[in-house]
């Protein structure tokens, strides 16, 4: 008797890599492939808030919890994160996929995919000789540079003190095809923040293994995006982008309430005219910078929608410029959370100013929107790169000598791209790229069936 695939995904548990993997998991499902989603209980309990119709019985996706160890006290603190999750959930993972293989209630464990920053819970399947994946939730570069930063640490070409920094401040190149990458702007870098740059730096030369013991590389991307730092990574799938916009209710994975009242507003606004701001999950911003990106929004004279989150700014109190929401009534829409896609995807909406996170880089260019970019940290600085310079989709945000992106900074910029018709003309061109390798013969979706043809055959 042919047993009935079952696949345990496991992500990440952070807002940048729980939707990626749960829109993975609603394609898995269309096949009709019974999925097992296992959050931390604390990343379930903020899902569940958002999404309590994720929860319905009868969903070939079905939503467990596991510890993760980390105190109340200790969650704002990188390291202790890192230490207790690493020590404490693999041992709960185990104990799950054992319970599951002995229940009669359902099928036995045949694939697990995990998050490529979770590379223990591969090597778990792996010791358990379970056939896995990794998910990329980042770029092919990224993915390139991380599979290959010991070659180039062993070359002599970044140092081997724990930090991996270039040796010159000439470029570095991991082929003669790929895009080269800038000194202080590799995934891991995070010069001000030594420690966390250590903790990057462990994650990216971990993911070389990962590789290796996966039989599976599935990439949240498109082959012909960026064919070359593809070719750098054997097993690599290209099965993106990974959408959900065709959902009802909040977006998939969202770990913040969303703000559904911003689409209404959207819906008034003249086509083509909307400048949508959205710095992602953490980036944060000290209130002289905020002032500036306000009085830069109110300055463009577009009318625009502004995700301001909580905690965007790095003090004890977010204070807009005065009289600012007064100012700008009717004209300008602010939310603490929005569902990014259903916002691209609207006719309104002009240019996109973003932090450059590979989900908010797939999202923006999967809907044709041209970008304003302003990275904060890790990857979005190669992402804002091709962005420029590779795809010619967008414009770069420069900061002054003080590291102030200025309200004149943000007006001229914005001013230039909703005029520049080539980049228009290009973000069209990716769209279309996007569609077609979704779509029945594309890239990505022979990738994909040709990924759950071998889990049923597993």
């Amino acid at each position: 008797m042919v047993r009935e695939p079952h696949l345990l995904l496991i992500p990440y548990p952070a807002q940048g890599h729980v939707p990626p993997l749960l829109k993975l998991a609603s394609k898995i499902a269309e096949h009709g492939i019974k999925v097992t989603f296992v959050n931390t209980e604390f990343i379930a309990a903020k899902i569940m808030a958002t999404m309590p119709e994720k929860a319905e019985k009868g969903s070939l996706i079905r939503f467990v919890s596991i510890p993760d160890g980390i105190e109340p006290d200790d969650r704002n603190d990188p390291f202790k994160t890192k230490d207790c999750m690493f020590r404490v959930m693999p041992g709960h993972l185990k104990e799950l996929i054992k319970k599951i293989n002995q229940s009669d209630e359902c099928e036995p464990i045949s694939c697990v995919i995990a998050d490529i920053c979770l590379g223990w819970a591969l090597e778990l399947a792996h010791e358990m000789g379970i056939p896995r994946a990794a998910l990329v939730p980042y770029g092919p570069p990224t993915l390139a540079i991380s599979f290959h930063v010991k070659k180039i640490i062993d070359a002599g070409i970044i140092d081997n003190d724990g930090y991996a920094m270039p040796m010159t401040d000439e470029w570095i190149s991991i082929s003669e095809e790929t895009h080269p990458w800038k000194r202080n702007e590799f995934n891991w870098s995070c010069p001000e923040e030594p420690m966390i740059q250590k903790i990057f730096l462990e994650i990216t030369c971990a993911a070389a293994e990962t590789v290796r013991i996966s039989n599976w590389v599935l990439s949240n991307s498109i082959y012909e995006l960026d064919s070359p730092n593809c070719d750098l990574v054997p097993k690599v799938l290209p099965i993106g982008p990974l959408l959900a916009s065709n959902q009802s209710g909040n977006s998939a994975g969202s770990l913040i309430p969303e703000d559904s009242s911003c689409l209404r507003w959207l819906d008034k606004q003249a086509i083509g005219s909307v400048i949508y701001v959205a710095l992602g999950s953490t980036t944060t911003l000290n209130q002289q910078q905020f002032e500036e990106l306000a009085l830069g929004l109110e300055s463009s004279g577009q009318p625009f929608l502004w995700v301001v989150r909580s905690n965007l700014v790095n003090e004890s109190l977010t204070r807009f410029p005065n009289g600012f929401k007064e100012k700008l009534a009717g004209r300008g829409k602010i939310v603490e959370w929005a569902a990014q896609e259903k916002v691209l995807a609207h006719s309104s909406v002009a240019c996109f100013l973003s932090h450059c996170g590979w989900n908010s880089t797939t999202e923006g260019l999967s809907m044709g929107v041209p970008f304003l970019c302003w990275p904060y940290f890790a990857d979005q600085y190669q992402n804002r790169r091709f962005i420029c310079e590779v795809w010619k989709i967008g414009l770069d945000l420069t900061p002054d000598e003080n590291g102030i992106v200025t309200r004149h900074e943000i007006q001229r910029k914005v001013r230039r791209l909703i005029s520049d018709d080539g980049i228009k003309s290009n973000s069209l061109k990716i769209k279309e790229m996007a569609r077609k390798s979704l779509v029945e013969g594309g890239s990505s979706f022979k990738n994909f069936e040709r990924f759950i043809s071998q889990v049923k055959s597993c």
